[in-house]
């Protein structure tokens, strides 16, 4: 039997209900005439820098601009919340204050979109505006069933527009969980373990944008592809819109050899995931190219894997719909003959 509507008491009809209400607010103000608590200036700026990593020197000096992720940071409040921000109205209390109601009380952030027009330079004042882009129709979810929330934001300096950022927020009822069983591991001489009583769950789908759909794309292929800066060289992984060396936003592509060696890892054992059976090692590979990236070290025991252990890229597939990079160490590619 399909239910249709529901909220999260299993009411018929519900679900339908409270979406006519929440598609209401869709367009609505949240903040109008907003004001940076700050100006732009040089030491929050390092502070970011420091913290990322980035020695750019476009961000140094009496010239410097303001890193654009940096973006969103100028119009957050602080510790003292939102409560005297001139601008601010009641549309996402409101908004909440329903979901609550009905039930939707978790929240979890989803994912962020950042547009950058114009740099941002210390001295700037920053203003900006907010609204509910969009409110979701009801949605199940492996967490639970919920809402997507969209929030647009945005961000002038000196009157100019100087960004847009959209924000994305799951408000959601917890699922159920399946109670588990307990059962004798073969071998464990009778010490238990739990397993869940529902079937193996579905890795996470992997976010695609304009940004990195061209990596999407390569790995459908059996490629890993590594954007090049097309002014300067620099190779960059993970695939990002500009040059963090240069600046520049144009690039091309060059493809991994598939050599590398584990730069670092870690062995996950909790919190465990359904799609996951811990303990599993995850780690920063080095390509022989420069690059870096997180991945899965498999069919080798978690606790073999070693910083500096020679590993080789492959493409494991985990369901009909995905399909990932991942390593295994070089001396087992060498004895079952497989590669990338």
């Amino acid at each position: 039997m399909v239910r249709k509507g529901g909220g999260p008491d299993g009411s018929a009809g519900a679900g339908d209900e409270l979406s006519e209400r929440l598609k209401k607010y869709q367009g609505r103000a949240a903040t109008v005439g907003g004001v940076g608590r700050d100006l732009v200036n040089a030491p929050m700026i390092r502070h970011w820098c420091e913290a990322m990593g980035d020695t750019n020197p476009a961000y140094e000096g009496p010239d410097a601009v303001a890193p654009p992720t940096m973006l969103q940071a100028w119009t957050m409040s602080g510790l003292s919340g939102h409560a005297d921000r001139p601008g601010r109205s009641g549309t996402y209390d409101e908004l909440f204050g329903l979901l609550d109601g009905a039930g939707y009380t978790s929240v979890v952030a989803t994912d962020c979109e950042q547009e950058y027009l114009h740099p941002l330079r210390p001295g700037d004042e920053i203003t900006f505006d907010s609204m509910i882009e969009s409110v979701s129709g009801r949605k199940t979810t492996k967490l639970g069933t919920g809402y997507f929330v969209t929030t647009r934001m945005d961000i002038r300096a000196g009157g100019e527009l100087a960004g847009t950022h959209r924000f994305r927020i799951l408000k959601y009822a917890p699922a159920h969980r399946s109670p588990k069983s307990t059962e004798t591991a073969p071998g464990s001489s009778g010490s238990a373990r739990t397993k869940s009583a529902e079937p193996k769950s579905r890795r996470p789908r992997p976010v695609i944008n304009r940004d990195n759909a061209g990596f999407w794309e390569g790995v459908g292929r059996h490629r890993l592809l590594i954007q090049r800066c097309t002014a300067c060289g620099t190779l960059r992984f993970p695939w990002l819109p500009g040059c963090g060396a240069c600046g520049c936003p144009d690039w091309d592509t060059v493809e991994s050899g598939g050599e590398g060696t584990v730069y670092s890892y870690v062995v996950m054992h909790h919190p465990p995931f359904p799609a996951f059976d811990p303990p599993y090692a995850v780690a920063l590979v080095e390509l022989a190219e420069g690059v870096r990236i997180v991945s899965n070290v498999v069919d080798v025991p978690y606790d073999e894997v070693r910083i500096g252990m020679p590993v080789r890229l492959a493409f494991r597939r985990y369901d009909a719909d995905v399909e990932l990079p991942v390593f295994r160490a070089a001396a087992s590619v060498d004895r079952s003959g497989e590669g990338s």
